[in-house]
C-alpha cells in the first residue's frame, strides 16, 4: 500500500502574508493527480531515506485540475511548489498562473500511463469498443437522454449485465483524458458529431464527454484505491483509473480491452492502446530558488534508476517514456526551462 504523507501545518504564519516569499518553509509541497500520486510518493520516500535530516515532502492527491488551480494561485510559502498532472496543463491554466505572478513554470514529462477500464476477474465483460463505452456512459449520446440499462442495450453482442461504472470526478486529469481519448472517439463515430466539433466545439464537448448523472456512473473522488474496492465488492461493475492501479491489483481485477487492444505495459508504451497518455510534473521556478529540496526532488524523479525502463517507478506501474522523451524532460529539469505559453493550447 502506498504511504500517504499527511499534510503538515506550515510554520511562520507571519511570513505567510508575503506573496513573493517561499522561504518560510523548507519542506516540499506537491499537489495534483491521483494517478501521479503513487509515483511522486515513491520518489519522496527515496529522497527522505537518502536525506534523513530533510523533512518528508508533502504529497497531496487533489486531482489534476484542482492541483493546478492551487499551484497557479500564487508565489509564496502558502502555495504548492509542484503540480502533478495526468494531462498537459491547459493554456487557460497557464494564463491563470501568469496572472497570479507564477511567471516561470517548468514542464517535465515523467512517464506514460493508460486510462484502464477494469472489472472483477469473473465479470462477463472483457472487450468493449470506444463506441460501446460512449453509448453506455454518455449523459446524452448524440444529444438524446441515455436510456440504456445493460451492456446488451448498447451492443447486442455484449452480455445483459447492468451498466454501472465507478470513475473520477471532473477535477481529475484521468476524467479529462477519458473524455478525450475514449468517449470522444466513440462519439465521433457519428459523422454529425464529428462535424459538430468544427461548428460548435462547446456543444460537441458537452455531448461527447458529459457523463451520466442517473446513478449509472458514480464519481468516487480522487481515491483510485476506492474504485478498486468497489469493483471487488460489486461484480459486473466497471472502474476507470490509471493503469498502475490495475497492475497492482491484477489478482483481483482484469483489464477490459478497448477496440481489441488490452491495457498492458507494451500496448500503452507504444500508444497502441487507445487510452495511453503522458504524465507530467510542473515546477514553480520561483520556489526552487527559495526551497533547494525541490531541485533534489526533481533530480531524483528524473534519474534512470527511477523513471527508466528498469526503474523503481516502472515497478510501481508507470510506463517509461521513450529515451528521447526522457532526455528532453531531464534537460528541462536540469535547466529549469520555462514552458513556452505559445506551445500550450
Amino acid at each position: 500500500m502506498h504511504i500517504r504523507y499527511k499534510a503538515l501545518a506550515l510554520a511562520a504564519v507571519g511570513l505567510a502574508c508575503l506573496p513573493t516569499v517561499a522561504s518560510a518553509r523548507s519542506q516540499i509541497r506537491a499537489v495534483g493527480s491521483s494517478t501521479v500520486y503513487p509515483f511522486a510518493t515513491a520518489v519522496a520516500e527515496r529522497l527522505s531515506r537518502a536525506n534523513p535530516n530533510m523533512k518528508p515532502p508533502v504529497i497531496e492527491s487533489t486531482g489534476t485540475g484542482g492541483g493546478i488551480k492551487l499551484f497557479c494561485s500564487g508565489v509564496g510559502e502558502q502555495f504548492p511548489d509542484i503540480a502533478n498532472a495526468s494531462r498537459r496543463i491547459k493554456g487557460s491554466e497557464l494564463k491563470a498562473c501568469q496572472a497570479n505572478g507564477v511567471k516561470e513554470v517548468t514542464e517535465i514529462q515523467v512517464g506514460i500511463d493508460g486510462i484502464a477500464l477494469a472489472t472483477a476477474k469473473g465479470s462477463a465483460i472483457s472487450n468493449l469498443t470506444a463506441l460501446d463505452v460512449y453509448k453506455a456512459l454518455a449523459k446524452t449520446p448524440y444529444g438524446k437522454p441515455n436510456r440504456a440499462k445493460t451492456w446488451k442495450d448498447v451492443n447486442a453482442s455484449l452480455p445483459a449485465t447492468p451498466i454501472r461504472a465507478f470513475g473520477p470526478p471532473p477535477t481529475s486529469g484521468t476524467r479529462d483524458a477519458f473524455g478525450e481519448l475514449i468517449m470522444t472517439v466513440g462519439c465521433n463515430v457519428n459523422p454529425s458529431m464529428a462535424a459538430l466539433a468544427k461548428s460548435d466545439s462547446n456543444k460537441h464537448k458537452a455531448i461527447c464527454t458529459g457523463m451520466r448523472e442517473d446513478g449509472v456512473f458514480v464519481e468516487t473522488g480522487e481515491n483510485d484505491n476506492l474504485i478498486v474496492q468497489k469493483l471487488e465488492s460489486n461484480p459486473g461493475t466497471v472502474g476507470i483509473f490509471g493503469y498502475s492501479y490495475l497492475e497492482e491489483n491484477g489478482k483481483q481485477l482484469k483489464g477490459i480491452s478497448i477496440n481489441g487492444v488490452a491495457p498492458t505495459y507494451d500496448s500503452i508504451a507504444s500508444f497502441k492502446y487507445p487510452g495511453a497518455r503522458p504524465l507530467y510534473i510542473y515546477v514553480k521556478n520561483a520556489h526552487v530558488r527559495a526551497i533547494p529540496a525541490i531541485r533534489a526532488f526533481i533530480t531524483e524523479f528524473t534519474k534512470e534508476a527511477a523513471w527508466g525502463p528498469q526503474g523503481y517507478l516502472v515497478k510501481r506501474g508507470m510506463i517509461a517514456a521513450p529515451t528521447a522523451t526522457r532526455a528532453k524532460a531531464a534537460a528541462a529539469a536540469r535547466g529549469l526551462t520555462p514552458l513556452n505559453a505559445a506551445e500550450v493550447k
